[in-house]
């Protein structure tokens, strides 16, 4: 019966013992990518600047809480020329919305380390709900969330004037990212 209570107690410690807290993202060794589509050519571009926070337990998905703000004038198209129209006020209208944000709201496990992540984006003052799929996978002290989800630029005035119709540039846009987060 000691053994049996013994080994019990020992079990219930395990859990705690591995249960690792991501928090601090590591912003060199992380990337926010989209994708869309100029004229039927598939285009790549990222955003070199985004803030976080983090806390992300794959014990406790449920109580796992997100926020990005990405620095949309830190938009690569890949030309400085195309940096600058995307910037300007018909596409983000840098100057008078800096920022997009990202907000979790609730935290799903799908089991083998994927995950459905909702919550809200806000891009140009527009705020709309959208559902993130995304894996995680622990890498030694540090843990990684890959995933990729389209949004419709037409639902954030992303494209104004002239560039509201979707003849040249489509509207479905492919936000892809990596997170590397450390563990506390």
């Amino acid at each position: 019966m000691k053994r049996l209570a013994f080994a019990l107690a020992f079990a219930t410690l395990i859990p705690a013992a591995n249960a690792v807290e991501y928090t601090q993202v590591q912003a060199d060794k992380s990337a926010i990518n989209f994708v869309y589509k100029q004229m039927g050519v598939t285009v790549d571009g990222k955003f070199r600047k985004f803030s976080s926070q983090l806390n992300f337990d794959p014990a406790k998905p449920t109580a796992a809480k997100a926020s990005f703000d990405v620095d949309l004038a830190s938009v690569d198209t890949g030309a400085a020329e195309g940096d600058e129209e995307v910037a300007g006020k018909p596409w983000f209208n840098t100057k008078a919305f800096p920022t997009a944000k990202f907000v979790s709201g609730n935290v799903k496990a799908l089991g083998g380390n994927k995950y459905e992540v909702a919550g809200q984006l806000t891009i140009k003052g527009k705020t709309q709900d959208v559902v993130v799929p995304a894996t995680f996978t622990a890498q030694g002290n540090s843990g990684v969330f890959d995933g990729a989800f389209t949004i419709r630029r037409a639902d954030f005035s992303i494209g104004e004037g002239a560039w509201a119709k979707f003849d040249i540039v489509a509207n479905d846009v492919q936000i892809k990212f990596r997170i590397t987060a450390a563990a506390k």
